[in-house]
């Protein structure tokens, strides 16, 4: 068995993986019950049966739940070969989608021999274009449940700045730069291309021939079986398919949404923010001496109504986002008009300190895109009480702004509990097929995802107000959405 320390060196990147056999892949066991309190609960116990039952009657103790040590709390172990499909003993699952919760799911699903088919609207992996930047918080550790060990392409940070217009700093927090190499800061964030992610998960089911791509899913339905029927468009003509379940992971504006959620009941909801978004190549920009520009930073910039957010994208590359207050109807107006609106549009918003000005004008006009934000209300378990065998996860589910960096974060981490969950609950000798799967695995799936995702879209939704109002203007070292909870 390799150690915690060989598990993570790169030589083991590329290794196939199994579930942990001592944790059953859930990364944390129960610790056993100290001496100390087996005998605190033998003792109380016993005086309540003296007592003839007047004396409390104490609590049993549970034991500390820790990580597991034999996977250092990924819920994987190496393998020589992939893990064996288990057609026998869990269901069939259909993934609807293309995005990260999409290929998550399924190298979660691949690790535990659960058959699945990835079905996806593009033509191929790079049909349409995904070269924003993504920044991973909870989901980095999670990365290694995906039996990822060292990300490719990524940038890790660990100063933020907030400035004025003028360039006066009125917030600074984590380590800077200056600090000595041995000094490790716990609050590093990476940053990664949401393109390199997308495809570093792919390659993790390179033995897997369970990807449909250009199949566009127009109709399903549940037959008497309890089976789900799927019909796909595919290069204009009808191909017909069946699961056991169904899982829609296609965003924000997902087609199974439609179909098992009211949409008069949960509707899109503009925000009342436009953002706009692009990549600048170092290479483009004359005078590149800034220390903001040292892949160790990032920074944001507010006047109490815009916000300029920048981010390192690539070793030679950086990502800007600029979000500001704008009615409904001209934020999608602007949107449509095209990157050379946009360009403009951000630059004449920007006329402030160095090197934004730089940064906008440098960037081609290829590597820009803006959108009005939406969001939705949280769904409730009840509202898809009638969804038969097929469930939402990631965007589809619980869109956010994302002013809090939290969508790709939730959609690895759903990714992370639906296959837990399946894995758990539809294991040999359970009876599954006999059972309504939305009684053994999605209630409870549901319920839990619902409940980790609330507040992250609540708190999505405060800093967004924070960030484009006079408050984000205070002076203070530390983080703006930190201050909310103190308010």
């Amino acid at each position: 068995m390799l150690s915690v320390t060989e598990r993570k060196t790169p030589q083991n990147e590329k290794h196939n993986w199994k579930i942990c056999p001592k944790c059953d892949g859930v990364g944390k066991k129960t610790q056993k019950l100290s001496n100390k309190a087996k005998r605190w609960y033998e003792k109380e116990l016993m005086r309540y049966e003296k007592s003839g039952n007047t004396w409390p009657l104490p609590v049993q103790p549970e034991g500390h739940i820790g990580i597991c040590d034999n996977c250092a709390g990924s819920g994987l172990i190496p393998s020589d070969k992939p893990s064996p499909v288990d057609v026998d003993n869990y269901p069939h699952i259909a993934i609807i989608g293309g995005g990260i919760s999409w290929v998550a799911l399924a190298v979660a699903y691949f690790h535990r021999g659960i058959a699945f088919t990835l079905y996806e609207r593009d033509i191929s992996f790079d049909a349409r274009s995904q070269w924003y930047g993504l920044t991973l918080q909870q989901a980095n550790k999670a990365m290694e449940s995906f039996g990822i060990i060292g990300l490719r392409d990524q940038i890790r940070t660990t100063r933020h700045l907030v400035h004025t217009p003028d360039g006066k700093i009125i917030g600074e927090w984590g380590k800077k730069k200056e600090s000595t190499k041995n000094n490790t800061h716990k609050q590093k964030n990476v940053h990664i291309p949401r393109q390199s992610l997308r495809m570093q998960l792919l390659e993790k089911l390179t033995s897997c021939e369970s990807v449909q791509w250009w199949y566009k899913l127009i109709d399903f339905s549940q037959n008497d079986t309890g089976r789900v029927d799927l019909t796909f468009e595919v290069n204009g003509k009808k191909e017909k398919a069946q699961t056991d379940l169904v899982v829609g992971a296609d965003g924000i504006r997902s087609i199974v949404r439609k179909w098992l959620i009211n949409e008069d009941e949960n509707p899109l909801q503009y925000t009342g923010y436009m953002v706009i978004l692009g990549i600048c190549s170092l290479d483009e920009i004359t005078d590149t001496r800034s220390t903001l520009l040292d892949w160790e930073t990032v920074f944001q910039t507010v006047n109490g109504r815009e916000r300029i957010y920048m981010m390192p994208y690539s070793q030679d590359a950086v990502m800007w986002q600029l979000s500001f207050p704008m009615p409904e109807n001209e934020a999608r107006a602007l949107s449509v008009q095209g990157p050379d609106a946009l360009k403009q549009e951000a630059i004449r918003r920007t006329p402030w300190h160095v090197p934004i000005p730089q940064i906008l004008s440098a960037t081609p006009v290829s590597k820009i895109t803006g959108y009005p934000v939406y969001d939705r209300e949280i769904l409730t378990p009840e509202q898809f009480k009638n969804s038969g065998n097929a469930t939402l996860m990631g965007d589809a589910a619980h869109p956010m702004s994302p002013f809090k960096g939290q969508g790709a974060n939730r959609a690895l981490l759903d990714a992370l509990l639906l296959s837990r969950i399946i894995y758990a609950e539809c294991k040999p000798g359970s009876e599954w097929q006999k059972k309504w799967l939305r009684k053994t695995v999605l209630e409870k799936f549901e319920s839990k995802m619902i409940q980790q995702s609330a507040s992250k879209v609540q708190g999505s939704r405060e800093a967004a107000k924070l960030l484009h109002s006079e408050a984000v203007l205070y002076d203070g070292d530390t983080p703006r959405g930190r201050w909310i909870k103190t308010k």
